[in-house]
């Protein structure tokens, strides 16, 4: 265990620059795709890191006792291999699928990818339990209990009293130009949409029915529009629809290729850590190894998805979570559907977190958070770019009234873009290439309705706060953390954006992660196993049968999970799915810490 005085040290780099690892050496064993980004947040974050380790992933020094992780794609006996088979039974494929009424598997290792971010948190968490006076922990990830996170409002909304707000129906974005631009549009601003459409002279009743599948994709991961807007789009040039978002207010951004972006990428870490001016010591620890954050308390003023999940996931980890809501509470608390009268898709981010209700637009109430910051640890927030400085409320101001504080912004560009369009899930997907990595070669590039990068994003947010929790701890100093979509971008598309960078092949071949229909459902192939299964046809056989088949003849394949609900019974699961007091579905902790 670090005693205090060593975990206080600094580490050796200028006020400002100090890196929460440095001085820590890792070692890394594990699936390849698993490990990935353990190995390179790692790294990034100032460990040495050697791979190759034969099966844990091992890091200490620097004062630390060492810490295990080990990480695997499922239980043993499950089923679930590599990324294919993990997608196909936590619902990524029902989910993805949804734009296109038939499941489909993402061209990108997202739950490698979410699998790597939420090791780098157990580990960081178990060094802040340990500087905070608690023994070292043993980390265990899985890729199911990942990508039953990363559905968790979807698996809510299944298990829900009331159907959906929009019954969900093939169909969505993007839009195409006459002169053949694909694009996203976006806006929250329901006159702003009415506008933009008006202005191309579209159809009122379709505006009009138009809409609340547009406002409710994100919750639904499918968009289906009338057919005349998107009639509309194609007569008209890209300039023209261009000055129709600038008089609406609406915005909209075209597609671009994963070798645009392989050629603007800067390389810069997904987040970043500065420290403040020094703090006062922390206090010690309250808790246990497995909630290492016992004691400590979170102040979020999160909208949506991004910032609630980091402070969801701080949550679980032992933190006291506190919501700063508008008067009246979070609208959001009643988006259908509901359980128990609260929406589903809220509890699963916020379920366990107090409230405080605050009009940060008035003087007096901004100084009472002002006092609420003064006893926190950590102060997050996703709102509008700007709007923190505006109201006084930024890191310089905030860390005057509590030198110690960690002060996490989660937001969409990181200032690294210019001319940088609206920063949401979608419009961000357009802008980095997401749309052509995540289908494979022959398919239209176009971005998921399924939220990735808010998702990601808020596992980005969290992973931050770890760090700049560490970081305080290892220097005395308050730290400044922000993470961004476009972060949780370059780390979901980094193996792609490599193999654009060098012109080998950056869209998977045609048919990649395509399930197999049966005659009453559908199975996947391991992507090892995907050719030689492409060449039986199990139409006309049912799951179960289609299943036995292609196993007999040395295959790894799974039944694809098309009803969310069904996840409560899932035998191939490695952790149960419960219900909370107002019976909304609650997933398993994503990690264990022991």
């Amino acid at each position: 265990m670090a005693s205090s005085a060593t975990a206080r040290t600094t580490v050796g780099r200028p006020p400002g620059t100090a890196r929460p690892l440095d001085a820590l050496r890792c070692e890394t064993g594990g699936p390849e795709p698993l490990t990935r980004v353990v190995s390179d947040h790692l790294r990034r974050l100032g460990a040495t890191v050697r791979e190759g380790a034969p099966r844990d992933i091992t890091l200490g020094g620097g004062g630390f006792a060492p810490l295990t992780a080990r990480t695997a794609w499922g239980a043993a006996g499950s089923g679930i291999e590599d990324e294919a088979t993990a997608q196909a039974v936590t619902g990524v494929m029902a989910v993805h699928g949804r734009r296109h009424g038939v499941p489909r598997g993402l061209a990108v290792d997202w739950l490698a990818t979410a699998t790597g971010v939420l090791t780098v948190q157990g580990l960081l968490a178990g060094l802040v339990g340990q500087a905070r006076g608690l023994p070292p922990v043993r980390v265990r990830t899985t890729a199911d209990r990942a990508g039953l996170l990363t559905v968790s409002q979807y698996l809510a909304a299944a298990g829900a009293d009331e159907p959906e707000a929009v019954e969900p129906a093939p169909g969505g974005p993007p839009f195409t130009s006459a002169d053949g631009v694909l694009f996203e549009l976006e806006t929250l601003d329901p006159g702003a949409w009415a506008a933009f459409w008006r202005a191309l002279e579209a159809p009122a009743d379709a505006v009009r029915t138009g809409w609340r599948p547009f406002q409710f994709r994100y919750a639904t991961a499918c968009a289906p529009f009338p057919a005349a807007l998107h009639e509309v789009t194609r007569r008209q040039a890209w300039a023209g629809i261009r000055q129709a978002a600038a008089l609406s207010g609406a915005e909209v951004c075209r597609l671009r290729t994963l070798a645009e972006r392989a050629g603007e990428d800067d390389g810069a870490d997904p987040w970043s850590l500065r420290t403040l001016g020094p703090g006062r010591p922390a206090s010690a620890a309250a808790g246990t190894a497995a909630r290492p954050l016992a004691g400590l308390t979170v102040l979020e003023a999160g909208r949506r998805i991004q910032a609630p999940l980091a402070a969801h996931l701080l949550g679980l980890l032992g933190a006291r979570v506190i919501r700063i809501e508008p008067p009246g509470g979070d609208p959001l608390r009643g988006m259908p559907p509901a359980c128990d009268g609260i929406s589903a898709r809220w509890l699963a981010l916020n379920r366990g977190k107090e409230a405080v209700e605050i009009d940060i637009k008035a003087s007096a109430d901004r100084g009472r958070l002002r006092e609420l910051v003064a006893g926190a640890d950590v102060f997050l927030h996703n709102w509008a770019p700007g709007k923190a400085a505006e109201l006084e409320l930024d890191a310089e101001h905030l860390t005057g009234v509590n030198p110690s504080l960690v002060y996490a912004y989660t937001g969409g560009w990181a200032g690294r873009i210019a001319d940088a369009p609206m920063g949401t899930d979608f419009m961000v997907q357009a802008r980095t290439g997401v749309g052509e990595a995540v289908h494979p070669a022959g398919e239209p590039p176009v971005p998921s309705l399924m939220t990735l990068l808010d998702v990601l994003g808020g596992l980005h947010g969290a992973e931050a706060v770890l760090a700049g929790l560490l970081l305080r701890e290892r220097t005395g100093h308050g730290v400044r953390v922000d993470s961004s979509l476009l972060g949780a971008a370059d780390t979901l598309l980094a193996p792609a954006l490599r193999r654009a960078a060098t012109g080998t092949g950056h869209r998977r071949p045609a048919g990649f992660r395509r399930p197999l229909r049966t005659s009453d459902g559908w199975i996947a192939p391991a992507d090892a196993s995907a050719p030689a299964a492409a060449a039986h046809d199990v139409t006309g056989l049912c799951t179960e049968d289609a299943l036995d088949r292609l196993r007999g003849r040395g295959l790894t394949v799974t039944a694809v999970t098309t009803d969310l609900s069904a996840l409560h019974h899932d035998p191939r699961l490695s952790g149960p799915i419960g219900r909370d007091a107002h019976g909304a579905p609650v997933v398993p902790d994503p990690w264990s810490l022991a």
